[in-house]
Order: structure tokens, then C-alpha cells, then sequence
């Protein structure tokens, strides 16, 4: 399996834990949204740029998310 391909598969399998344990803290919220700009840069190793522009999107909604969850904890 190539390095791209491996690189591929862990950054969506963190994707997905991070995803799994939003509930638990925003700590995972913030890992989830580096996990998706993670899983952009691998999209655009492959040349497939719908995916690329949709998971740099969704790395942005959930930076804001995990923005509004830390100032939501802080003013609490």
C-alpha cells in the first residue's frame, strides 16, 4: 500500500474517533478540525479537489464550533 494511501486511511480514522468524542470535551472538537484540514492536504495529494475544498470547509465549521464551545466553557 503506498505512503499516500496509509497516511489517507489514519488521518479519516482520526476523523471519525475525534468525531466520536466531541461529547466528551472541546478538546476533541479542536482535534476533529485538524483532523479534517489533515484529511484536506490528503485530497489534494491525490488531485481529488471536491473532496479538498468540502474537508477544508468542514476543518473551518469546526474550528468555529470548537471556538464557540471553549467561550460558551469560559463564560459558564
Amino acid at each position: 500500500m503506498p505512503l499516500v494511501e496509509i497516511y489517507g486511511a489514519t488521518v479519516v480514522s482520526f476523523m471519525a474517533l475525534f468525531y466520536a468524542l466531541e461529547g466528551r470535551g472541546s478538546v476533541y472538537i479542536l482535534f476533529f478540525a485538524f483532523a479534517c484540514l489533515a484529511s484536506s492536504g490528503y485530497a489534494v495529494a491525490i488531485q481529488s479537489w471536491p473532496f479538498a475544498i468540502i474537508e477544508f470547509l468542514w476543518s473551518g465549521i469546526a474550528f468555529r464550533r470548537w471556538r464557540v464551545a471553549t467561550v460558551k466553557k469560559t463564560l459558564t
